[in-house]
């Protein structure tokens, strides 16, 4: 039990990417909806969008294999994703600022995912995804209220 704790403490230091990518999400929170109030539509949205960023870069394979067997089943539904994300993708070259911060922010969880390969940990796909995704949503809280 203990030399499992002891892992997971040191963790960081064995994959200092995961460190990169927890001081990317406080900056990125720093400058996320920076309105006055307490709980913001635009900050909702924001931690959906980097949900779902940290979702699509964790577990590529298994979406990638729900979508093309969704895009088999017909051709109707294959014409309704194909503009689905043609329109997403239009809407987000449209407002560059939103796409560097995706971008950035694909990066460092892609760079995390790399480093925790070089020392060999391999969680299931799921529960890295809930892992990263509690490092980055917890960087962004943390960086929004050092900013207040």
């Amino acid at each position: 039990m203990i030399p499992a704790v002891l892992r997971l403490v040191v963790l960081p230091l064995r994959a200092p990417l995961l460190l990169l990518l927890l001081a990317i999400s406080i900056y990125e929170g720093m400058h996320w909806s920076s309105s006055p109030a307490q709980l913001s539509i635009a900050w909702v949205l924001e931690c959906l969008q980097a949900l779902l960023v940290v979702l699509i870069c964790t577990m590529p394979e298994l979406l990638l294999q729900r979508v093309s067997g969704l895009m088999a089943a017909s051709r109707v539904t294959s014409l309704v994703i194909t503009l689905l994300i043609v329109t997403v993708g239009g809407l987000y070259l449209l407002h560059l600022k939103m796409l560097a911060n995706v971008l950035i922010l694909a990066s460092a969880v892609l760079l995390a995912r790399l480093d925790l390969a070089r020392i060999r940990v391999a969680p299931p796909p799921l529960v890295l995804s809930v892992a990263l995704t509690g490092v980055v949503l917890g960087g962004a809280v943390l960086g929004r209220w050092l900013v207040r």
